[in-house]
């Protein structure tokens, strides 16, 4: 290769990624679903013709460590033989490169003078894909009963959707309309991503712009590698579990062995439980995305995401178990398990790197799914959102109240397009007062929100977690509150367990409670001014404020009072 010019590195560099966001937009645009258009749950990435990950636009970090697994088997199995120009694979299939199956990807070969030049790709998260409950989430035992299965197909042929596919798939599905639409609308987001790749090399050159790629993705292991070289070395080891499976009370157990050496980062998952007949069983393509994720924020974030970021991530994650499942175990709760994995590397990695390490944060991806019959539109609906929680605190600041953490990086469904499109009401929203980890550095707080279904009749699945024990603290801050699901119905009110699918009558209410974050030091070291702010915006309580963080308020006219603060902080520990 001629030497690098920089200028034109970074042009090349910069126009991918620009091209991976433009599809982006354009799915996001085009989309029917809320969970799509509103809650932006897709992703979108360009490969080079050697199926190197070269792009990727950051919706959602759990589909973009996945589509670098699926995109080349998907390939690789389906033949590029068998694919022309205008063509679009579809496919979900777990065990063959997919996660669970509501996240359906699509992929388009991009041709330039008659001969493949890269790939572009986009994945959403459907709303429904059939199965056994509406919106594709619950507490199943097989992956059969998960729904569709699609292993590479053809969708669109030379430019035109294949009809007869299209229909057989629709007719899997109970929200048609919206499903079609978001199939366009991934057709759209790939359409436009290979306008823009063919461009690109037209405009640069497309030998230029291979080789600029390859120097990229090279460029990419150096930087990785740098990083690696400024991590402190050695092996820490942390356990966590899952807090049940959906049929059982026993804890799904997680075990993470971390080496960290010249080589890159190991991440060791053997000590993990063999699968279940349950739904909690993570595909190893969604192991390898929680692994990625916690690698990424060991790095300056200005680090590329290419081939060449994940050329020194090492995993091991023996098959047959809750990280890298056999069939036909079923998945759809294997985010569940990556998101609490994740959770478990980062307390191991805390004892080496005890400033850039949270505390636990919401650690479930928190589905709530439900469907029935629309009697204003006379067709069936379909619905799915997840629902925030707390972050936990840090070293040097709280944690962020009601979001969307780590891997997951959803967006809130409003109140307002909720109720406009679906019949049901938003009874309640808000923040739960005392809900945080108490520590020098807070977790953030949990989210109620309670669904009202007045007028029909609907199936409803809760399918999350953290309901037996909150997320952990660091350092000496305590756990944040644990999370409830609960359905209120005739006058009465029932825990429902974090893994279950109920129907619900006209004027009963599903209320989801999520657990706040936990917090980052002793509670005890917290600026009582800070605590005062808390309990003036009410975010604690007055009384958890004298029990918890040792700080007596005034609530009268809102001041800390000092001598019996310091009182209350000289008293021995416990009591």
């Amino acid at each position: 290769m001629n030497p690098v010019d920089p200028i034109k590195f970074e042009v090349i560099r910069n126009a991918l990624i620009a091209a991976t966001e433009e599809m982006a937009i354009a799915l996001r645009r085009s989309a029917y679903s809320t969970n799509i258009k509103t809650r932006s749950d897709f992703s979108c990435a360009i490969f080079d013709r050697h199926l190197r990950t070269v792009a990727q636009a950051f919706t959602q970090p759990a589909h973009l460590g996945s589509l670098v697994q699926l995109v080349p088997k998907a390939i690789t199995v389906y033949g590029k033989q068998n694919i022309h120009p205008g063509d679009a694979l579809l496919i979900n299939d777990p065990y063959q490169g997919g996660v669970h199956l509501n996240d359906i990807s699509l992929i388009s070969p991009v041709y330039l003078n008659d001969d493949i030049f890269g790939y572009v790709a986009s994945v959403a998260h459907h709303v429904d894909v059939g199965g056994g409950a509406p919106a594709s989430v619950g507490a199943f035992r097989e992956v059969y009963q998960e729904g569709i299965i699609i292993p590479p197909i053809k969708l669109v042929s030379r430019g035109e959707i294949v009809d007869d596919v299209f229909r057989l798939i629709l007719g899997q599905i109970r929200s048609k309309r919206e499903t079609a639409g978001d199939f366009r609308a991934q057709i759209a987001s790939n359409n436009t991503g290979a306008r823009r790749l063919v461009d690109l090399a037209e405009r640069m050159g497309a030998d230029a712009v291979d080789s600029y790629t390859c120097e990229l993705v090279d460029y990419t292991n150096r930087r990785t590698r740098a990083e690696v070289s400024k991590l402190p070395k050695g092996v820490f080891t942390s356990k966590g579990q899952v807090d049940n499976d959906g049929f059982t009370t026993d804890p799904v157990g997680l075990q993470a062995t971390i080496t960290i050496d010249n080589d890159g980062v190991l991440f060791d998952l053997s000590g993990c439980d063999p699968q279940r007949r349950a739904p909690v069983n993570s595909t190893y393509s969604q192991t390898f995305a929680a692994c990625a994720y916690v690698y990424k924020c060991l790095m300056d974030p200005d680090v590329p995401v290419n081939s060449g970021f994940y050329q020194s991530l090492r995993i091991t994650a023996p098959e047959g178990t809750v990280v890298n499942c056999r069939t036909p175990a079923p998945v759809v709760g294997g985010w569940e398990t990556a998101m609490r994995l994740i959770e478990v590397m980062f307390n191991a990695l805390a004892k080496g790197l005890p400033d850039r390490i949270p505390a636990g944060c919401k650690g479930t991806i928190c589905h709530a799914g439900f469907g029935g019959h629309d009697p204003v539109k006379q067709e069936y609906f379909c619905y799915l959102e997840t629902v925030a929680g707390g972050y936990g605190g840090r070293a040097s600041s709280d944690g962020p109240d009601a979001i969307q953490p780590h891997m997951q990086n959803t967006e809130n469904a409003p109140i307002e397009e909720t109720e406009i499109n679906y019949p049901l009401q938003i009874k309640c929203y808000e923040l739960i007062e005392d809900s945080e980890g108490a520590g020098r550095f807070r977790g953030g707080l949990g989210l109620r929100r309670d669904y009202l279904f007045p007028h029909t009749a609907v199936s409803f699945t809760v399918l999350a977690d953290r309901d037996r024990w909150g997320p952990g603290g660091l350092f000496g801050g305590l756990a944040g509150r644990k999370a409830s699901y609960l359905l209120k119905s005739q006058g009465k009110t029932t825990d429902l367990g974090s893994k279950t699918t109920v129907q619900l009558q006209p004027g009963d209410i599903i209320s989801f409670r999520t657990c706040g974050g936990g917090g980052h030091g002793p509670p005890v070291e917290r600026d009582p001014q800070l605590v005062l702010r808390d309990v003036q915006e009410g975010k604690i309580s007055a009384e958890r404020a004298r029990t918890e963080y040792k700080v007596a308020i005034e609530t009268q006219n809102w001041f800390v009072q000092q001598d019996e603060t310091h009182k209350l902080r000289m008293e021995p520990t416990g009591s």
